[in-house]
């Protein structure tokens, strides 16, 4: 699959896939900026998208950021539609014990391009019966 990207910004870095087995593309943060400890900020990347009719990108944590430093996504994974065309941006969250310095040319986030399942909803009295039932939250867990 092939995908238009646009770089808003000279120093904008387009996407790439440490390995051909990645499933995320790394995305770079095209600013610098400091993240305080409980401190979120909406990075920008210098890039735009076209992502096809029928597919979604998601945004996710790096996960050696998430260990070594605390630093997570605030609505992970943040979605982007087909639809948009403006910068991608990632909202990310200091949740460490430590000033974080993001530097412009840093990894900061994944991105993962997914099929979407359109689905039509049809409103009814009654569910079907299933084993969970209406058990939610913590339902599976230790009591």
């Amino acid at each position: 699959m092939k995908m238009k990207i646009k770089k808003l910004t000279e120093t904008a870095i387009v996407p790439k896939y440490a390995h051909l087995s990645d499933a995320g593309a790394d995305l770079y943060a095209d600013e610098s900026l400091v993240l305080a400890p409980g401190e979120r900020a909406l990075v920008g990347t210098g890039i735009a998208l076209e992502i096809p009719l029928g597919y979604v990108g998601l945004v996710h944590p790096r996960s050696g950021l998430a260990h070594k430093h605390g630093i997570s996504i605030v609505n992970a994974p943040g979605t982007i539609d087909s639809g948009y065309r403006g910068e991608v941006k990632v909202n990310l969250i200091n949740l460490g014990r430590k000033l974080f310095i993001v530097a412009s040319g840093d990894r900061i986030a994944q991105l993962l391009i997914q099929a979407v399942e359109y689905v039509g909803f049809i409103e009814v009295d009654e569910l079907s019966n299933a084993d969970r039932g209406e058990n939610g939250h913590g339902s599976t867990g230790v009591v």
